[in-house]
């Protein structure tokens, strides 16, 4: 019998470390005769573009443990619900039958659980011996109850990095403007809040944080960099792109029509010019500056955390000991089992739970002002940028390896 894996959604940095772990767990283990993998997510099952990673030999999936993005390729495909559609369940069953796959694994987002959870109810619904584990990924880092996402932890330590090198790079001159960085973030703030880690003899050097936790206000905006650049004739602002009013829209899109993608999700850009706009506009100064880490922020893995990579092997190998021993229908979560020094483990929540909800950053992490975050907020996140990559080089650059292009 075999198994199959594959990705879905936007890339991380280590995404490929739980498709690493998964297979090298089953090259110890021998659940499995073969673990396959779909490339291009559950859209290249279904056209039958399927890979045998237990081909590969150890040093090729050392390198693809250590490269970034979705190494198999990813997808952004909605399924429906079997009273639906049932033709793609149907479809998508046969192939799975033919490879003679025991147990389906599919690492992603929210709606990559949503996809769990609709299999995982097919096959019980017409007894099919399939088992349907999901693997958490994301740097958003906005899935319920797992304490935190494989994937956010690089992203986090690459924002933090940024913010502490383009400060230093913004503050050269006697009057130095206004520096803002755009973050990822459609819903929640977890990247945005990653720039408090980013000090200099101690301090922050982030003046104002913008999560899209609390509402925006233009007018304390305004007056609050004002008020700094007053006093210093320097400004470093982080905003993350899903930033809202107090009617809850988003204060800016990347068009007026609001691009959506196949899963209704805005499409959005454009805060840190918005931003840079509105203060132009009120005359504080002309000198501002716009950064957009756009998707550094998910492929930057020489700068990624390796506790973050051995924490996405960690799931994916817990997940194939899951489906051995018979779960189907879950995620595979994270607890954090200390904080100093930091330990965490595995444990399972129904996929169904997951699926289109989000977690967001706790609005006690943020400050009355509602401009940075707490200390809390900083014990939360600091232990999960520990350490960096024991990356193979080639040529003097990281050496890479993926399947998909």
């Amino acid at each position: 019998m075999n198994c199959i894996i594959a990705q879905s959604g936007g890339p991380t940095s280590v995404i490929n470390s739980s498709v690493a772990g998964l297979v090298e767990a089953n090259n110890d283990l021998k659940i499995f005769n073969n673990v396959f993998a779909g490339l291009n997510g559950i859209e290249g099952i279904l056209d039958k573009n399927i890979i045998n990673l237990s081909e590969l030999t150890k040093d090729q999936l050392e390198t693809f443990k250590y490269t970034p993005s979705s190494g198999l390729g990813s997808c952004r495909y909605k399924l429906k619900n079997f009273t639906e559609n049932e033709e793609e369940y149907t479809e998508l069953m046969n192939i799975l039958d033919e490879l003679d796959v025991k147990a389906f694994f599919y690492v992603g987002g929210n709606d990559s659980m949503d996809t769990i959870a609709k299999l995982s109810a097919y096959a019980e619904e017409k007894n099919i011996d399939i088992k349907f584990i999901g693997i958490p990924k994301t740097i958003d880092n906005d899935l319920m109850f797992t304490d935190h996402t494989p994937g956010f932890g690089s992203a986090a330590k690459f924002i933090a990095t940024s913010t502490l090198e383009t400060y230093l790079d913004s503050t050269v001159y006697i009057d130095n403007g206004v520096f803002i960085v755009e973050t990822m973030g459609r819903d929640t703030g977890w990247l945005a809040a990653s720039s408090a880690l980013a000090t200099v003899d101690g301090k922050p050097v982030a003046d104002l944080i913008y999560l899209p936790e609390v509402a925006f206000d233009t007018e304390k905006f305004l007056q609050d960099v004002a008020r700094l650049y007053k006093e210093k004739k320097h400004v470093y602002i982080v905003a993350s792109e899903g930033l809202k009013n107090e009617d809850g829209d988003f204060i800016t899109s990347l068009n007026s029509k609001k691009a959506h993608d196949k899963f209704g999700h805005t499409q959005l850009g454009g805060v840190g010019n918005y931003l840079k706009d509105l203060i132009i506009d009120k005359e504080i100064t002309h000198r501002v500056k716009v950064l957009e880490l756009s998707v550094l922020q998910r492929c930057s893995m020489h700068i990624a955390s390796k506790t973050d990579i051995d924490e996405a092997a960690m799931v994916g190998r817990e997940a194939l000991n899951y489906a051995k021993d018979g779960n189907s229908g879950y995620m595979v979560a994270i607890k954090r089992d200390a904080n100093m020094p930091y330990k965490s483990s595995t444990f399972l929540v129904k996929a169904k739970d997951v699926a289109n909800k989000v977690k967001y950053f706790p609005t006690e992490w943020i400050n009355e002002e509602g401009n940075f975050i707490t200390k809390e907020g900083l014990k939360y996140l600091r232990p999960l940028i520990v350490d960096e990559p024991n990356l193979i080089i080639e040529n003097y650059l990281p050496k890479y390896r993926v399947f998909s292009r």
